[in-house]
């Protein structure tokens, strides 16, 4: 298993940034098949072979992925993306 971890300050409070993590999060949804849900201010995503969280605070965004065995080949590529996409989505 591979864990990814991503973090990103921000300046827009946590109801921007909260706002900001559920727009990815239906992207993730359609492009992926993540299925997110809120619990407090933490995201949590899920599919098969994939598990994360996406903690919205005051001025940062931190996502964390856990990765299964059969994703895990391809945790390079998986980071990559979801640095472009939170640098995309805070911009």
């Amino acid at each position: 298993m591979a864990r990814i971890t991503v973090e990103r300050a921000h300046s827009l409070g946590k109801e921007g940034a909260r706002e900001k993590a559920d727009k990815l999060a239906q992207k993730l949804k359609e492009q992926y098949g993540l299925e997110p849900s809120w619990s407090g201010d933490t995201l949590n995503l899920k599919r098969s072979g994939v598990k994360g969280t996406v903690l919205v605070a005051d001025a940062s965004l931190r996502i964390d992925v856990e990765l299964g065995l059969l994703m895990s080949a391809m945790s390079g590529t998986i980071k990559s993306e979801i640095e472009k996409a939170l640098d995309k989505a805070l911009a």
